[in-house]
């Protein structure tokens, strides 16, 4: 399906002559990003890690949940820390028991559910487990604001309940003794998009802050470790004072805090949340302690994603890309494919004997997980096309015995396809669960608030859901999968009448690819770390003069362009995926040809290899025969 290309304004001739300092293109950068004050460019591209981040104990209830932990540790009760199976709640578990065991913690547990057996969040026959397990204190990661029955059960049974999460807000509220959520109403914490893990670290600092305060202090700096902060995390921070007080081991707070950050990176850019406010500080820096990670699991894991070689020496510098589309993928896999313990396993791994053993579980969890991805992926187009549903609002594909742990990947795979609201579903022994992707304006957890009737238990975020059907049995089920059709149909035909749902592409500017050099690449890279929110600049450059086709890769999906501009120079740039026809049905393996006029849509990025460095120019569209036809004004 072509796309609509949608071209951002320049910026105010007044904002120009406030900033001249700024070169043209990258004030055009800051202004369609809404960064207009020198104090929001200043913060924008110089996050710093000692000025940027919020005090913990702004959150109302971190007070309470601080004391509740050091009571559970002083007297030796047991706290089970109740995380997730995707990569935001295996870090954000990790974090917290990371933290309690550091600080002294023996009697300590962790529960990740299963996805298929367990569902989201807590559940009754979880809780039994828990408080039969000898649980004095749940600590929920990434889950929990949705559990007010369950939470009600574990109070019920003698348990306290801390929860900390970031989805959104349900109708009732959970009567958890500390709830730790930045969305919940009176909640003064400024920040309000954190991912589960960022949330995870905020309890992390607050427990490392008290502790430090009524900790009494060292004897002297000799007894530190040699496990300071890693470099370049904050303007003069290095070693805490000689005198201070020191975790269990010699380790300073602060440099256990830091340490940390490449896992709350990971769990912040795998959850998409926005890479604004405090998360760009905090996957700016993690991304600094990731490239000189200490946590053996994660350097096994690059290892065997041939990221990094044997001697542990990184092949090129890891950013967000890496984590979205190496890391994260990998850790999910444990939950998608097998079971979230692995993922949980590997963070944790203090051996190298295990960590590599992990390391390759889940490394062949993900190919099994790519492989199975496409296969159904293939299967659902089949079914919109052959259940007429193309001209729909929302799209709705039902799978029988597919896999919860791969729903998510096809509704966001044919949501981008098609550019439509869709929900996945499989069934399996009666039981329907779904998952959901969403396109900009059309909220699809708002949707599912207006139904509750429907579900046996749902939640999520404006643009992504998960959910389950009540269960009626295998002979009953269509009746009540077909109200629910019909419902969520008539609620996209309201809700998406005011949306444009061709696909759209922003270019934040269009450019002679002449332009196209080192220079510009540096300049972008003051706009890192890229994700949700700042997204990776998109060029446009119009009427060029297409020198050649190369495929590549197996049976020729991958394009290699060779292109003309304005001079004689040609440039090679890459089409990932551009000679599938299944992905793009223009099929232009076939219909392009040396010669052609086209106009690209690309971003700019550097491609490594033996040591050597070239600009790459990723091809984002193409739009045969140059001319104003798709090309959108904003």
């Amino acid at each position: 399906m072509s796309k609509k290309w949608i071209i951002t304004q320049p910026p105010s001739a007044e904002f120009l002559n406030d900033h001249p300092e700024l070169p043209p293109i990258i004030a055009r950068l800051m202004w369609n990003r809404g960064l207009k004050t020198q104090e929001q460019i200043d913060e924008f591209l110089n996050p710093d890690y000692s000025t940027d981040l919020h005090d913990p104990f702004l959150f109302n209830d971190m007070e309470k949940a601080v004391r509740l932990i050091f009571d559970c540790i002083e007297n030796n009760r047991k706290i089970t820390v109740h995380g997730d199976y995707d990569a935001d709640g295996v870090c954000a578990a990790a974090v917290i028991v990371s933290c309690l065991k550091k600080m002294g913690a023996t009697n300590t547990g962790i529960f990740l559910p299963h996805r298929e057996t367990d569902g989201y969040g807590l559940n009754p026959r979880t809780v039994q487990f828990l408080k039969d397990g000898g649980t004095k204190l749940i600590i929920t990661c990434d889950c929990g604001i949705s559990n007010t029955e369950e939470i009600k059960l574990a109070k019920e049974l003698g348990m306290k309940v801390i929860v900390t999460d970031h989805h959104a807000m349900p109708l009732v509220f959970p009567p958890a003794d500390a709830i730790i959520h930045p969305l919940v109403p009176g909640e003064k914490y400024p920040d309000k998009t954190l991912a589960g893990g960022g949330v995870a670290f905020k309890l992390v600092q607050g427990l490392l802050k008290r502790h430090r305060e009524t900790s009494p202090p060292a004897l002297s700096s000799a007894e530190a470790r040699e496990t300071s902060s890693p470099p370049l995390l904050g303007k003069g921070e290095g070693r805490e004072r000689s005198g201070s007080p020191l975790l269990p081991g010699g380790q300073t707070h602060e440099a256990f805090e830091k340490w940390l950050l490449d896992m709350v990176a990971i769990s912040t850019v795998g959850d998409m949340v926005p890479l604004t406010g405090e998360s760009r500080t905090l996957v700016r820096y993690g991304l600094t302690v990731l490239n000189k990670t200490h946590n053996l699991g994660l350097r096994k894991l690059l290892e065997s994603a041939s990221l990094m070689d044997e001697n542990g020496k990184a092949k090129k510098v890891f950013d967000t890309h890496t984590i979205g589309f190496q890391i994260a993928p990998r850790i999910n896999a444990a939950g998608r494919m097998d079971h979230a313990n692995v993922a949980f396993a590997l963070l944790m791994a203090e051996t190298e004997e295990e960590a590599t053993a992990l390391a390759e579980q889940l490394n062949k969890n993900n190919i099994d997980r790519q492989k199975l991805t496409e296969h159904l992926v293939t299967e659902a187009r089949y079914q919109i096309v052959k259940t007429e549903q193309d001209k729909n609002p929302i799209l709705f594909i039902v799978g029988e015995g597919w896999s919860t742990g791969i729903l998510g990947l096809i509704a966001s795979r044919i949501k981008e396809e098609f550019y439509k609201p869709t929900l996945v579903m499989g069934l399996n022994n009666g039981a329907i669960t779904g998952s959901g992707r969403s396109v900009k304006g059309f909220n699809l957890i708002e949707a599912l608030k207006t139904m509750p009737e429907f579900f046996h238990k749902f939640g999520g975020h404006p643009q992504a859901c998960g959910f389950s059907l009540k269960n009626v049995g295998a002979e009953n089920f269509q009746p009540l999968l077909d109200e629910f059709k019909t419902a969520m149909l008539e609620k996209a035909k309201i809700g998406t009448v005011d949306i444009d749902l061709t696909p759209q592409i922003q270019i934040d500017a269009e450019v002679d690819l002449d332009e196209v050099n080192w220079k510009l690449y540096d300049l972008l890279q003051k706009f890192e770390p890229f994700g949700v929110g700042n997204e990776e600049p998109t060029y446009a450059a119009t009427n060029l003069t297409l020198m050649g086709v190369e495929p590549m890769g197996a049976d020729g999906k991958h394009l290699r362009l060779m292109v003309k501009h304005k001079s004689h120079i040609v440039r090679k740039t890459i089409a990932f995926g551009f000679g599938d026809p299944t992905r793009h049905p223009a099929d232009w393996k076939v219909n392009l040809k040396a010669g052609d006029k086209i106009d690209l849509a690309f971003t700019v990025g550097v491609n490594e290899w033996n040591g050597n460095r070239e600009l790459q120019l990723v091809v984002e569209d193409i739009i045969k025969n140059s001319g104003a036809e798709g090309i959108d004004k904003d």
